[in-house]
């Protein structure tokens, strides 16, 4: 039985119970916390709110609502799809259909390329960088949030995708220190740049079609096929980066699983010197590696 066809006996706890246990049993690994976050969004609550409203009794509407919801979620449509909001290095970011969910993983390219300017003593300087590939803009801003005296450039071939990142800009106050441009990774930019980053698509063609159904569902396409071999947007992006950096500039970009051989190696073909083995991410997979084209 649904969870509309019992609202008049559902508590906002019995809600989140019943849909946790429901997703559950569909596969979920995390039930619990979507069952809160898909009740809470429904009912205008955070953690704080459904404890202490546990006991209320929601109405026809709201249990339609968490219903159609849990519908959503049960045909493998992620949460923050759903929601249309995604946090990232501690920042709530607004999603659209023609960005990337942004993930954990990404988190490493944030860490390796602050290592980079901090062990330089560039962090305080007023840098320039450039994220391309933006999607959301997750990684500029998140940059821009640690770099005070940065300002960014971001580039996406999809409007729309600029148009999400630049929402998301204003909404974190960071609009006065972010450009955005339409163009084909860094074909439209122009200057020299001390800092490079990007999440290329890097799926190989051919494996998209196995991935879990809440990526290959729901994450645009274009953001996530790499080509053949997965590294199509490498040959694109790097030897154009190597042109666009100041000498002692850094390009840090995401890999997948496999491609840290490959994209070392076409950095060193284009001129740029390693700066270390790849960074891991929390699972142990080598996520992001580096570059730095040498001061003169």
């Amino acid at each position: 039985m649904s969870a509309s066809a019992e609202h008049g006996s559902q508590t906002v706890e019995s809600a989140r119970r019943t849909l946790a246990a429901r997703l559950k049993a569909a596969g979920s690994e995390a039930a619990e916390l979507d069952a809160r976050l898909l009740v809470g969004a429904v009912l205008g609550l955070d953690l704080t709110g459904m404890v202490t409203g546990a006991r209320r009794t929601l109405t026809k509407d709201e249990a339609d609502r968490v219903e159609a919801l849990a519908r959503r979620r049960l045909a493998g449509e992620p949460v923050a799809r759903i929601l249309g909001i995604k946090e990232f290095w501690g920042l709530s970011l607004q999603l659209s259909a023609a960005t990337l969910v942004p993930r954990p993983d990404t988190e490493t390219v944030l860490e390796r390329a602050l290592e980079l300017l901090r062990t330089d003593g560039a962090a305080e300087r007023a840098l320039r960088i450039a994220d391309l590939g933006t999607g959301s803009g997750a990684i500029l801003l998140a940059l821009l949030s640690e770099l005070p005296h940065a300002h960014g450039f971001a580039t996406d071939i999809s409007a729309e995708a600029l148009e999400t990142a630049s929402r998301n800009a204003a909404a974190l106050g960071l609009s006065e220190r972010a450009t955005w441009i339409e163009c084909d990774y860094g074909s439209g930019l122009t200057g020299a740049f001390d800092l490079i980053v990007s999440n290329p698509p890097y799926i190989p063609s051919a494996d998209i079609a196995g991935l879990d159904i809440e990526v290959r569902a729901h994450d645009p396409r274009a953001a996530l096929d790499g080509g053949a071999d997965g590294l199509d947007a490498y040959r694109a992006l790097i030897s154009h980066c190597a042109g666009l950096l100041t000498p002692g500039g850094f390009l840090v970009v995401e890999i997948g699983q496999g491609q840290s051989g490959d994209v070392e190696a076409l950095m060193t073909a284009s001129g740029l010197s390693p700066t270390g083995p790849p960074k891991a991410d929390l699972g142990g997979v080598p996520r992001a590696v580096s570059g730095r084209r040498l001061p003169r």
